[in-house]
């Protein structure tokens, strides 16, 4: 397996003129837009592949324009990796799945595994996870600003839902609640790395394992969480 300095290397080869006097081949023109969509896409390819630490170079080469080029798009690298949080890291994420965990006309258990299914198939990828891994190591500040401004208010959600229909308390202590609601969406997340990440080619389908961390989740709610008195008869 080449090593990533490797494949860097074999990105900056392709893309510079050979010795033998051929002209570099020019930038192909685009509309401003356009453009900044196709850095953005490459971008996130490129680091969830190298890490947030992968110089622009490479990203430039590997979009086929210059570092100057790169730079008229993005003032910066921090401008870069901010642009591509909000389109490919936070922007995946929709906000109408707040809406239909709320629907109450659906069992809580179904509403979970319509979510999930979702949010691993379309939102924790394998480009999304190691990007989002990446930027954790590297002290980047994707993963604090996704959990503080997505994941939580989806551990609420989540929690007030589940709690209403088993007729428990609700946690008084917000850090109890949300680490219940980690129990869950932790699994999920590891899922995803496991699959992704560490290659588990375990052959059991993952929305099955999903239906059952959710039967656990749901299930394992009232050895948690005291009985609200309204619900007793």
């Amino acid at each position: 397996m080449k090593a990533k300095s490797d494949l860097l290397t074999s990105i900056r080869q392709k893309s510079e003129p050979a010795k033998t006097g051929q002209v570099r081949r020019a930038t192909v023109r685009m509309p401003a837009a356009e453009r900044r969509e196709q850095i953005l896409k490459k971008a996130f390819e490129f680091f969830s592949e190298y890490g947030l630490t992968a110089q622009t170079r490479g990203l430039a080469e590997a979009c086929g324009v210059s570092q100057r080029l790169l730079y008229s798009v993005f003032p910066n690298k921090s401008a870069l990796i901010n642009a591509v949080y909000e389109t490919e890291i936070a922007g995946v994420f929709k906000a109408v799945w707040f809406i239909q965990l709320r629907d109450r006309s659906k069992p809580m258990e179904q509403r979970l595994n319509e979510f999930y299914r979702e949010y691993y198939s379309a939102v924790v990828t394998r480009r999304w996870m190691r990007l989002f891994l990446y930027a954790s190591l590297a002290e980047v500040e994707i993963a604090p600003t996704y959990i503080a401004s997505i994941v939580m208010h989806l551990l609420e959600t989540l929690m007030e839902e589940a709690v209403h229909e088993a007729g428990l308390c609700m946690p008084e202590d917000h850090a109890q609640l949300q680490e219940i609601g980690w129990i869950l969406h932790g699994a999920v997340s590891h899922l995803a790395i496991r699959r992704h990440i560490y290659h588990d080619k375990t052959p059991f389908a993952a929305e099955k394992v999903i239906e059952m961390q959710v039967k656990s989740f749901l299930g394992g709610l009232k050895a948690l969480l005291p009985a609200d008195i309204k619900y007793i008869a």
